[in-house]
């Protein structure tokens, strides 16, 4: 089956997938937030209202402050628990209608504990929130908590030992997030044996604002099996074969990567080279609240921007199921809807 000079591409929303990198505020929508703020009377900087998506830098520490302040103001309209409830709700709502069957969704507890009775009320809640969200949108959900970079790393393993408790009420993974440069991987070397003890998932943020060094830390010490990010791995061969020898899921999310000045443009992103190279790809959205688009967008970008044929994207589509944690039962349907979306012909095809 050929398609014609000029047929329209397959629907990437209808495309089944799986979402890995996606943190929560930050998979708040915008009309939300600005609701959400006038009810709450917080003042939002013209960035989030009239200049949004803001324009970001952070390349270097001022920036990164600015993306940091705004992501704070955005999280303190997050004041209820149903505030909490309906931004997972409104956030699955989201990935159903990207074709997002599984959603793997990042909280650091931390940043809400004050509010909502302290860490484990706070986790006890989201997760309650997540099942509720699933059971509205058919989305599966599995949630990452993650340690930040910038804290002392015995909080971190706090967290991991909270995290290992929640093990078998959809807590899936143990992450580490916020500025590489502020906080060594291997400082939280003692978080992650915990979580790997305790059956979760490492995947931690590196090689997003640090180069290869970082990803290595995260590679030997952390025990990575998913990288958050990891794009500067293709500045390192021998690096990269090592990711590929393991299998290691690279969460790997342009959008971002063009906000914060990680790559000039989307086309500069190394999607293409790392494909080509063997690694497993998880694209993700990151944060849309402040990078102005979902996932989809991210596979378009691959589309347009680094030649993705149907075929590759569907096989994107497979790593990031492979790299996920979804149930096997998950895994096989969407599998099999890939294949399908496979095989349906391309709008104006020739039967």
């Amino acid at each position: 089956m050929e398609a014609r000079s000029g047929s329209a591409p397959r629907d990437l929303a209808a495309l089944p997938k799986a979402h890995l990198h996606l943190h929560f505020t930050g998979s708040m929508r915008h009309s939300t937030l600005v609701e959400l703020a006038a009810e709450r009377g917080v003042h939002l900087p013209d960035a989030l209202v009239e200049d949004w998506p803001p324009h970001l830098q952070a390349t270097d520490e001022r920036g990164w402050f600015r993306f940091q302040r705004l992501y704070d103001i955005a999280r303190s309209v997050l004041q209820t628990p149903g505030d909490l409830r309906r931004l997972l709700r409104e956030t699955a709502e989201d990935e159903a209608a990207e074709g997002s069957g599984w959603l793997e969704i990042q909280v650091d507890p931390s940043g809400y504990a004050a509010r909502f009775g302290g860490l484990t009320p706070t986790v006890e809640l989201v997760l309650d929130a997540a099942r509720e969200a699933e059971a509205a949108t058919g989305v599966g959900i599995g949630v990452v908590i993650a340690a930040n970079r910038t804290r002392h790393p015995l909080d971190a393993k706090t967290l991991a030992r909270l995290a290992v408790r929640y093990t078998d009420q959809g807590v899936v993974g143990f992450g580490l997030s916020n500025d590489e440069r502020r906080g060594r991987a291997y400082d939280f070397e003692g978080a992650f044996r915990i979580a790997h003890r305790g059956g979760l998932l490492a995947v931690p943020h590196g090689g997003e604002l640090l180069g290869p060094q970082s990803i290595r830390e995260c590679l030997e010490t952390l025990e990575a099996e998913r990288i958050g990010h990891g794009v500067r791995a293709i500045e390192d061969r021998r690096l990269l074969d090592k990711i590929v020898d393991r299998g290691v899921t690279l969460e790997v999310c342009p959008s971002s990567n063009v906000g914060l000045g990680v790559a000039r443009t989307a086309a500069d992103v190394p999607v293409r080279d790392l494909f080509e190279a063997g690694a497993r790809l998880a694209l993700g959205a990151d944060d849309p609240l402040l990078f102005g688009s979902r996932l989809v967008r991210q596979y378009e970008l691959a589309r347009a921007d680094h030649g993705f044929t149907d075929e590759e994207l569907a096989e994107l589509a497979r790593q990031s199921i492979g790299g996920s944690a979804a149930p096997e039962a998950v895994r096989k349907r969407l599998f099999d809807e890939i294949d399908g979306w496979l095989a349906r012909p391309q709008a104006g095809a020739d039967a």
